[in-house]
């Protein structure tokens, strides 16, 4: 029977999960969860999820959260090989790794410099937090300058959850690669590697990008 996914077209993180299960042939049976009008806050949702967060996974009663955690979940289970995710220790801890990257400073270092602005009404970006997301940009060009994907010479999960981070931040700064030529060149494999890649993540990184890009021309 198709597996519950609970979602926003909005969110990367529900976004690559989209990605990941259209990559291990997982059939997904959408469940959209309005962010912006509250319905994570619903009895019925809360239920389910009592952290209120998207995306949020029922596969058969199995309840699961947590993008990354998700991805893994569907790659071990799904997956026809192990190349999405490496059963190799190594392979898996670099994949690993990447993934955790992506969570704790690549987007994070994004959402703390943007979010204010784009959602809590702040009036300016701040200089600060400017810097620590020059930095997350530095350190993921370095990992993608000797290698053709994130975690190795393939593509992996890490890719995916990066690249749905990736295009919604260049969505908001469609100029915040251009001093990263490693970074865009590894879009662009990632881009010719992922079926239905328009439509399960740019469609998506537009209308965030369109929120964003508004919220940021009202404090310039």
């Amino acid at each position: 029977m198709p597996i519950d996914l609970y979602y926003m077209s909005l969110s990367a993180p529900c976004r690559a999960v989209l990605l990941t299960a259209k990559m291990v042939g997982v059939e997904l049976n959408l469940k959209v969860v309005n962010l912006l009008a509250g319905e994570q806050m619903k009895p019925e949702f809360l239920k389910i999820n009592p952290q209120h967060t998207v995306p949020t996974l029922d596969d058969s009663g199995f309840v699961l959260t947590e993008s990354r955690a998700i991805c893994a979940y569907l790659a071990n289970k799904y997956g026809k090989d192990d190349k999405l995710y490496p059963k190799s220790p190594k392979d898996r801890a670099v994949v690993d790794q990447r993934l955790f990257f992506d969570l704790g400073v690549f987007y994070s270092a994004f959402s703390d410099y943007y979010y204010p602005v784009i959602f809590r009404g702040a009036k300016s970006l701040d200089d600060g937090k400017k810097k620590k997301l020059d930095e997350a940009l530095r350190f993921f060009n370095m990992f993608v300058s000797d290698r053709d994907f994130a975690a190795g010479d393939h593509l992996t999960i890490a890719d995916l959850s990066l690249m749905a981070s990736a295009s919604t931040m260049e969505r908001v700064n469609p100029k915040i690669f251009d001093e990263y030529p490693k970074i865009k060149e590894w879009m662009e494999r990632c881009k010719n590697q992922i079926p239905d890649y328009h439509d399960l993540n740019e469609v998506g990184a537009d209308i965030f990008g369109q929120i964003g890009q508004s919220a940021l021309a009202k404090i310039h």
